[in-house]
């Protein structure tokens, strides 16, 4: 079993990486502190691995949330279900909520159990690649709203995170490649032998090989446990997490929330990044290229969309949570591992890498 630490004083936890850990109680019993229990899945998940995960809170007094699935379902319409069932069960203020599934359910849950009494516990077991390798981790939790993503939300930590491999096996290749996108996304950031590793390995890692799935998502908890640990409410560093989120969440807001995964919006982004920091003259087109054959590698698109216009991604990037004195703040690159964070830039070179990429 491998496992990454987030140390945050009296909020720290771990995050236990190992096939099978979903069966295992005693991974899970000794962070639910009272008798109730109240798992938070969706209609695709729940028929996988509910049953396991009761099993394994044999004694507790379990309660079960399912919802349906999508991104379009991460609402403020959403968490009132989840508090209308809340109360009614009834739940009380030492019961432990667990988010079974992925990065919808675990964003989502994380904001109810910020919220429902004030703030109770929670645990994190994600269920796709993405939510293992980031959503479940950090503290991030929020709903879309019409005019942007994520723009409601808290910082709110678990007490667990408990990520099993094994339950990549039954995602479709769609889903597992949009969890790639978050992985590339490390070591653009600040992890170069890491983004070398995957260009050399994304073969096996495309097969699901069980070592190379266990590596990736380890290093992958590592390089994003650094930098919360050192900025958790993202006053400063964190933000560079958001390489390509910026461009990422407009593509998805400008489409409400349906037509893309959120790792194939946020694949998009990053070329846009990497193509607005050649187009500064602070990266080489090489790197670009490399980017972009890698991301194609793990089966994600890095071609323009044709049904979103430039003026209209501008337009939601200025919503942003980022944006500051009226200028959007971007994640850039100065190399692939060295992302920086900046509003100092072209406006020119931003208005021409929104043109080359959203065509529509």
């Amino acid at each position: 079993m491998k496992t990454v630490n987030i140390n945050l004083g009296d909020r720290s936890y771990a995050i236990k990486i190992s096939s099978g850990l979903l069966g295992k109680g005693e991974e899970l019993l000794p962070w639910i502190r009272g008798n109730q229990v109240c798992i938070v899945t969706n209609e695709v998940v729940a028929p996988l691995y509910l049953k396991i995960v009761k099993k394994a809170l044999s004694g507790k007094d379990i309660s079960e949330i399912i919802l349906a699935d999508g991104e379009q379902t991460k609402s403020l319409q959403t968490i009132e279900k989840i508090f209308d069932q809340m109360l009614a069960i009834p739940l009380n203020r030492s019961v432990t909520v667990i988010a079974l599934g992925g990065g919808v359910i675990g964003d989502m849950a994380g904001f109810a159990a910020a919220c429902y009494q004030r703030g109770v516990p929670f645990i994190q077991i994600p269920t796709t690649l993405l939510a293992q390798v980031d959503s479940s981790v950090g503290g991030k939790t929020a709903v879309n709203h019409a005019r942007g993503k994520n723009m409601i939300g808290a910082f709110y930590q678990p007490q667990r995170v408990i990520a099993d491999p094994s339950t990549l096996a039954t995602l479709d290749m769609r889903q597992f490649s949009s969890g790639l996108a978050e992985v590339i996304k490390y070591g653009i950031i600040n992890d170069v032998e890491f983004f070398q590793w995957l260009e050399k390995n994304i073969n096996a890692v495309m097969q699901q090989n069980a070592q190379a799935l266990e590596y990736v998502i380890e290093q992958s908890c590592s390089n994003k446990a650094k930098i919360v640990e050192q900025d958790e409410r993202e006053s400063g560093i964190r933000a560079l997490l958001n390489l390509g989120h910026t461009f990422g969440h407009a593509i998805e807001t400008a489409t409400g929330y349906s037509k893309w995964l959120h790792g194939e919006a946020i694949a998009l982004g990053l070329v846009m990044a990497a193509y607005m920091s050649w187009t500064q003259g602070w990266i080489s087109e090489q790197d670009v290229q490399r980017v972009i054959a890698l991301l194609s590698k793990a089966g994600l698109s890095v071609e323009p969309v044709d049904d979103v216009s430039a003026d209209e991604l501008k337009s939601l990037m200025r919503l942003d949570k980022k944006v500051q004195a009226g200028k959007v703040r971007l994640v850039l690159l100065k190399s692939i591992g060295e992302a920086f964070i900046t509003s100092d830039y072209d406006e020119s070179a931003l208005d021409a890498t929104l043109k080359h990429y959203a065509t529509g």
